[in-house]
Formats: C-alpha cells, sequence, structure tokens
C-alpha cells in the first residue's frame, strides 16, 4: 500500500453527466482512508493559478444527479509549456498534494501523464466524455446520458417528421467519433446515419434519401455526426437544397448540440462514474500510477495513460448493417 497523505483531484477539457457522482466517489473513499482532499477548480489551469479548495464528505453531498462539474472545467494553453506545467507541479507540492485523479479525456490523459513523467506525482485517470472514444473502458462517463438525450430528441423530430413527411437531418456530437450517432440512430429508428469512421458519399446519400421519400412515401430520419466529412447537417442541407430532385421534399435540419452535455446523469452513468472514481483511489493506495481506471466486460481493468491518448476506440461496423435493414 502507497502513504498517500493529500490526493488532489480536478476535472478537465469537456464536461460530461457524471462527473460529479465520479468526484463524490473520490472523495468520499479518500476521506474514508484518512486521505485529505483538495479539489482543483477549473483543470489545469486552476491548477496553475493555485485554485485549490479543501474537500471532504459534505463538499460533494447532493452532487450525484447533477449535471456539469462543481469543479468546473477549461482548457489551458499555458500548462502545454514546460513553465506552465512547473508552476502547476510547484503549486501541487506547496499544498502538499502528492497523487492525483484527473477526470477528463484524452488531453486530459495527455496533461496528467506529462506530471507523471516531468515531475513524479502519481496519476490515475477516470474516462470522463460523452464521445465513448477512449480506448481501455467499454464505456465513459457521460456516454449514455448524452446518447439518452440523443435518442429522446429524435423521438420528437420523428413525430412532426411523422406529421407533415419531412425529411428531417438530426446532427449529434461526435467531431472524431461516431458512437452516439451510431447508436442513437438506431435506437432512435433513423433511416440513414452518417458518421467520421466512414466515407460518405454525396450521391449515395441523395439516392437513398429518394429512394424512401419517392417510392414510399414516409418520412426519413437522418442522422449525422458533426464530424462527418459532407459538413455535417448544414452542409448536407445546403448540397440537397442546391439539387432540383429535392425541390417537392420539405428538408429541415436540427443540430442538437450542447443538450447532450447536461441534464442530470443517468443511472448507469452515476454506477459507473461511482465504481470507477473509488476503483481510481484504491488503485493509488495500491500503487499504481500513470493509468486509467476503466471498466471491461464489467470488470475494472487499468490502462497506461499512454496507451490511452492518441488511441482511439473502434466503433461496431456490424452495427451499421443494422441500418441498412431495419429502415
Amino acid at each position: 500500500m502507497q502513504d498517500i497523505e493529500c490526493l488532489g483531484v480536478y476535472t478537465s477539457g469537456g464536461d460530461a453527466p457524471g462527473m460529479n457522482a465520479c468526484l463524490r466517489a473520490v472523495v468520499r473513499t479518500a476521506v474514508a482512508n484518512d486521505i485529505e482532499v483538495m479539489g482543483i477548480r477549473r483543470g489545469y489551469e486552476g491548477m496553475i493559478a493555485g485554485d485549490f479548495v479543501e474537500m471532504e464528505r459534505r463538499s460533494v453531498s447532493n452532487i450525484l444527479q447533477s449535471g456539469g462539474t462543481i469543479l468546473k472545467s477549461a482548457r489551458s494553453e499555458a500548462f502545454r509549456t514546460e513553465e506552465g506545467r512547473q508552476r502547476a507541479a510547484d503549486n501541487l507540492r506547496e499544498n502538499s498534494i502528492d497523487a492525483l485523479v484527473a477526470i477528463g479525456g484524452d488531453g486530459t490523459f495527455r496533461g496528467a501523464s506529462k506530471l507523471c513523467d516531468e515531475h513524479g506525482l502519481g496519476v490515475v485517470g477516470c474516462p470522463g466524455t460523452i464521445d465513448n472514444d477512449l480506448y481501455g473502458t467499454d464505456q465513459t462517463i457521460g456516454y449514455d446520458t448524452a446518447l439518452n438525450t440523443a435518442i429522446d430528441n429524435i423521438d420528437r423530430i420523428r413525430d412532426t417528421a411523422d406529421a407533415h413527411n419531412r425529411l428531417f437531418l438530426v446532427e449529434v456530437m461526435g467531431r472524431d467519433a461516431g458512437f452516439i450517432a451510431l447508436n442513437s440512430g438506431i435506437g432512435g429508428g433513423a433511416e440513414l446515419i452518417l458518421i467520421p469512421e466512414t466515407i460518405t458519399e454525396m450521391s449515395m446519400v441523395k439516392e437513398r434519401i429518394l429512394s424512401l421519400m419517392t417510392a414510399q412515401r414516409r418520412s426519413t430520419i437522418v442522422v449525422v455526426a458533426e464530424g462527418d466529412e459532407l459538413g455535417g447537417a448544414q452542409g448536407i442541407e445546403r448540397a440537397l437544397r442546391d439539387d432540383e430532385a429535392f425541390s417537392d421534399i420539405e428538408l429541415r435540419s436540427t443540430i442538437l448540440g450542447h443538450t447532450q452535455r447536461g441534464g442530470a446523469p443517468t443511472a448507469s452513468d452515476r454506477v459507473l462514474a461511482s465504481r470507477l472514481g473509488v476503483a481510481a483511489v484504491e488503485s493509488l493506495m495500491d500503487g499504481h500510477s500513470d493509468v486509467m481506471v476503466g471498466v471491461t466486460n464489467n470488470e475494472i481493468k487499468l490502462t497506461p495513460l499512454h496507451n490511452v491518448y492518441g488511441r482511439r476506440k473502434s466503433i461496431d461496423y456490424d452495427l451499421l448493417k443494422l441500418t441498412q435493414i431495419l429502415s
């Protein structure tokens, strides 16, 4: 067992529903093991500025159900420099912090690993991102909530699409990964799903939409990830409006945007975040560092951080085939 006197915890990068649940688990697990806890506000920016706050059990009361993060989040250009990281490390030592739990995604883990390599700090990461693209875990904190938010909105859009036999292009988050688009599209009964992991040909999109709307006289939902190379929902809409074949089709675009980041986390995200928060502290106590805690096949697994960042988890391409069959 490693002797940890004071633990620092922070959230960084894009917020994700369930980050507060993870923070709660980290704080209460540390307190239960007689470890002092310092919350670091605004991620690496706050680390450089020395924006620390002492935390105890009551500090994290009544936050399990809250979206966002009570520690706030920020992106830090200064931390990308050696001078910035040195200031951050100096502030951590001045506050007697000898280990860290980092809650975030790819960029968060890059920074955490640098602190470990350059300044010898013990660090364990908890995967918090709605994109679900981190290698080393079946699911990331926030993904299930974002997915269900997207499906709920697609269901609502379907109602008005059916009422008018309209074509709706629904854009969901996913600049580099199509997990939300793929699974919300299947769960919402979309007729077409466009994701960054596949090459999208505009001619195919047009042919598919026309065959559905003219031959079958039905409404159509196309779910598109924001990172699709055709320019997202608005890029596809412009291309369709410029084609005379679509002049008689009622066309609408809806961008769900940051609605997918907010709101109370689902039960699944609350449980996942709680498990990972506890596991992060216990892993540090067991002497592990420079690793991410994840859940694979319902078991807690540790993955070296340098195997996580810069390496994206692959989607299940068999799921794409379901869309063609079911639509």
